[in-house]
């Protein structure tokens, strides 16, 4: 088999409506490296958009998943519960940032992490209304496509969004946007449109992701704070890619001085397994009557051992010093292709979630032909890299937490050759 031959394969089989940034088809991987059904080698600077960030196939998460299987894949939590969906439940209770009482439960994705997240602050609260930030992005069902905040390719033809879903800029100082001017921006939102009396909860991505990897400033996370204790407004924090070492913390949120009241996570958690959660204050997660929450494969066996094992991995090979550590390499690299390229205009991200950003020349407009460029450029040198942005001017850098330092230091290369090819077009 080709990768051509599956491709074609593919248009008449799949949905045309299932995005494909590559059209690389898998056949096996091992931590950052991927070979392809033809044999080519990759290096992985996606990590599954932030999933595998134990690498992988990751032999602990692995060996868990295996064990795991051998005694059974499924009996759906809310019929015949198991030991390890509670003993995963008290550990993210500790290790979620906030100190107080909390209660977790799991589901399959993170958009389905965000709706029920919203279920659990209108139950508490209840009240209807939820705001969100532009640029954010939370998923593809209804209410996560109504809470993110872009267009394009999200909600385009999709017809009418959820009600009671409002947007306010995302402070982005390089876009002109600061951080008085985006609370500001509520503060206009309830004087005119909204009574903050009806509002559920606020929800943002402590780095938005899609969106184009933008930290939100302490500055923001602290006016939040103030903003829900002074309105009784849930604060929603969504980590499902910012959460499990990216960042260089276990969570986002350790980096702020303020905690959210409930927190989503996926993606990282259970190191290429579909599973979710959502963790927050006891007494907000315990609003919802009983069957008000769960779902069939809610916290299947598998995932939870899988993420019991990935919690383990990040605290034994301390992959949250290694994240920054990492970082900390690939903005120095970037900082010095940055000196003859002044079409980067921004390296950013806390940790290992780092990001270019690409604007013409005179820095004028954005410039996603130059970030298209180098990203297929790149990938057809052996490494694999994601675009993102409300303008897709950015390059993300995803790659797992766990990569060999050679193996870096070769993409490192690649991703610098890649940039002199497109420069010298």
């Amino acid at each position: 088999m080709t990768n051509a031959e599956i491709s074609q394969r593919r248009d008449a089989a799949v949905a045309r409506g299932v995005g494909m940034q590559t059209q690389i088809y898998a056949e096996r991987a091992l931590n950052a490296e991927v070979w392809d059904v033809e044999g080519n080698r990759y290096i992985d600077f996606a990590a599954g958009i932030a999933v595998v960030n134990t690498g992988h196939c990751h032999p602990k998460v692995m060996a868990a998943v295996q064990q795991q299987a051998a005694s059974f894949t499924h009996t759906c939590h809310q019929v015949m519960p198991y030991e390890n969906y509670v003993r995963l439940a008290e550990r993210l209770n500790d290790k979620v940032p906030g100190d107080f009482d909390k209660k977790t439960i799991f589901v399959t994705t993170g958009a389905e992490a965000v709706e029920n997240a919203i279920k659990i602050a209108r139950a508490a609260t209840g009240r209807p209304a939820v705001i969100a930030f532009g640029g954010a992005f939370h998923g593809r069902t209804f209410m996560g496509m109504s809470l993110t905040g872009k267009v394009m390719p999200y909600k385009k033809g999709f017809g009418a969004m959820m009600p009671d879903v409002y947007h306010v800029p995302f402070p982005i100082e390089l876009h002109g946007t600061s951080t008085d001017e985006a609370l500001g921006a509520l503060t206009k939102l309830f004087k005119a449109d909204l009574d903050p009396e009806r509002v559920a909860a606020i929800i943002l991505e402590p780095v938005q992701g899609e969106g184009g990897f933008y930290p939100a400033p302490a500055e923001l996370m602290r006016g939040l704070r103030t903003l829900c204790d002074d309105h009784g407004i849930v604060m929603i924090a969504d980590e499902v890619q910012t959460g499990f070492a990216r960042t260089g913390n276990l969570f986002a949120m350790e980096g702020y001085d303020v905690a959210a009241d409930i927190t989503t996570m996926a993606k990282g958690l259970a190191g290429g397994l579909p599973l979710a959660a959502v963790t927050g204050r006891a007494d907000l997660m315990d609003a919802a009557a009983p069957g008000g929450l769960g779902g069939t494969y809610g916290g299947n066996p598998l995932g939870i051992a899988a993420a019991n094992a990935v919690l383990d991995v990040i605290e034994e090979e301390d992959l949250c010093a290694r994240a920054n550590e990492l970082g900390s390499r690939l903005k120095q690299r970037l900082e010095s292709i940055r000196e003859s390229t002044p079409e980067i205009v921004d390296i950013r991200g806390p940790g290992f979630m780092i990001a270019a950003e690409f604007n013409t020349a005179d820095g004028s407009a954005p410039n996603p032909e130059m970030a298209n460029a180098i990203r297929t450029e790149a990938l057809s040198r052996g490494l694999v890299l994601l675009t993102c942005g409300v303008y897709g001017n950015v390059i993300r850098f995803l790659a797992p937490i766990t990569i060999e330092d050679e193996i870096l230091a070769e993409a490192l290369d690649i991703l610098e050759a890649s940039v002199e090819a497109v420069k010298a077009r």
